[in-house]
């Protein structure tokens, strides 16, 4: 089998990325960060769909994001959004340069795990637009990936897969869905409780509960009371 790496966050998202690689008939082996976010349950989640899906080969990289500030997703000093998304301009949840710390111990993992590939859950349309979600962002990084490898050096070629891109939050729950996921094992609420139950409030929240609407499928999230 072919080798993979996934990014796994434990999110809906994340969780339908994992199931479309094994669905293309890769090895996974899935990497999650524990950075200092607030939504700690979420790296439960990632192991209990790394469980749910046979994945083996699972990373949990403790990181010190949270000590930089400058996110409310790492930052108890600053609020979470909770009155709906805003149209313009980066949000205070956006973590800076996350995706770009991820992706680069991801393809060092990939380079240890001889994987020609890496999947991200990242998307660009139904989102809170974070810069490090744009496909000239997963473009870039792609091209450093194989400037910057052992892999690239030698003739070898580094793929970043970011398969829901483009996709709409109704269409990526269908897809997930289709391939078997359980949604109720994931976590993607920005202020999670220590049992994963969602604030319902947030706008990874909102996003989620119109994606399950727009899709017609029930929605298996649990708030907290």
């Amino acid at each position: 089998m072919k080798n993979a790496v996934v990014l796994l966050s434990g999110g809906l998202d994340s969780a339908t990325c994992l199931a479309v690689a094994r669905a293309e008939g890769y090895r996974c082996h899935a990497i999650s960060f524990d950075y200092g976010q607030r939504a700690h349950s979420e790296l439960q989640a990632a192991k209990a769909l790394c469980d749910a899906m046979q994945i083996a080969d699972f990373h949990v990289v403790p990181l010190a994001l949270g000590t930089l500030g400058g996110s409310a997703l790492t930052d108890n000093s600053l609020s979470i959004p909770e009155d709906g998304m805003e149209d313009a301009g980066i949000p205070v949840t956006y973590v800076p340069a996350r995706n770009t710390v991820f992706l680069s111990y991801a393809l060092a993992l990939a380079e240890v795990k001889d994987a020609s590939v890496i999947f991200i859950g990242v998307n660009a349309l139904d989102y809170s637009g974070y810069p490090d979600c744009r496909p000239e962002f997963i473009a870039a990084f792609e091209k450093l990936a194989n400037l910057a490898t052992r892999a690239g050096a030698e003739g070898g070629v580094m793929r970043i897969a970011a398969p829901l891109q483009e996709m709409s939050k109704a269409d990526i729950i269908r897809l997930g869905h289709r391939l078997g996921v359980d949604y109720s094992l994931t976590v993607s609420c920005y202020q999670a409780d220590e049992q994963g139950r969602a604030c319902g409030r947030c706008d990874s929240c909102r996003l989620r509960s119109r994606g399950f609407a727009e899709a017609g499928i029930a929605d298996p999230t649990r708030y907290q009371s």
